[in-house]
């Protein structure tokens, strides 16, 4: 669905960086390569995500918003 607005272990919110990390991959994407697990922590870092938990919300998320729209 859509990512939550807070982090489900401690609270802490994570949306709007959520966003801005999506755009960042989103250039990296766009020049044709993958982003390299370095480059995806240093985001994480420079957004001010530390904690694994945030981390794990961000990285695991699936947009699948537009698949279920069709169906409501």
């Amino acid at each position: 669905m859509i990512i939550p607005v807070r982090c489900f272990s401690c609270g802490k919110v994570i949306s709007s960086s959520s966003v801005k990390f999506e755009e960042k991959m989103a250039e990296i994407r766009k020049a044709g390569r993958e982003p390299t697990p370095e480059e995806i922590s240093r985001e994480m870092d420079s957004l001010g995500i530390h904690r694994y938990c945030c981390r794990r919300m961000i990285l695991s998320h699936i947009d699948l918003i537009d698949e279920i729209l069709p169906f409501s």
